[in-house]
């Protein structure tokens, strides 16, 4: 073959490929698009997180405790303090996540460190959701207690403590231990 034939030949082939590949992209049925929430989270007002907490706080064996790692009444104290922080409001489009699950959450999250994707077939909420929510509660949360946590105000403080910790706990450059949750 000359490579006249050969050039012809592979601008018929690139042609062609062309060509094949519109015709398929033409005939290939676009993507529906979702919108809002799923059928899975259009579910949620009926088997939600309040009512699994409202279910767990009437339990007497203190399975609120093991869930929420505090009793329910620290809970509702926690409730009042930060509500009106975290606290949303209902659209036309939807509901919002009430503050109780909203706190519920991320106090999940933070007794487990339970992945945002495991939280979301638990309490009915988008992981993206949920990533805004956690943030969101735990600076209201530091908010809200700041005047209850003393936190060291100079080096020699800290050094201080990291000093008994190590006479305490034999570890040294330690600064705290925090159960249920690793922590730098």
């Amino acid at each position: 073959m000359s490579d006249t034939e050969i050039e012809t030949a592979l601008s018929a082939f690139i042609v062609l490929s062309a060509h094949l590949y519109l015709l398929l992209r033409k005939n290939k049925k676009p993507r529906q698009r979702r919108w809002w929430m799923t059928t899975h989270h259009k579910t949620r007002n009926q088997y939600d997180g309040t009512r699994l907490l409202s279910n767990l706080i009437q339990e007497p064996s203190g399975q609120f405790d093991n869930f929420c790692r505090m009793s329910s009444i620290d809970f509702e104290y926690l409730l009042q303090l930060i509500g009106p922080r975290i606290k949303k409001q209902d659209t036309v489009f939807r509901d919002s996540i009430p503050t109780k699950v909203r706190l519920a959450v991320t106090l999940r999250f933070l007794a487990t460190g339970d992945s945002f994707k495991s939280l979301h077939y638990l309490f009915k909420i988008s992981p993206q959701v949920i990533s805004l929510i956690v943030p969101e509660v735990c600076k209201a949360l530091c908010e809200a207690l700041r005047s209850f946590v003393k936190m060291p105000q100079n080096e020699h403080e800290w050094l201080e403590i990291a000093r008994e910790f190590e006479i305490k706990w034999q570890f040294p450059h330690c600064l705290g231990a925090i159960d249920g949750k690793h922590s730098l």
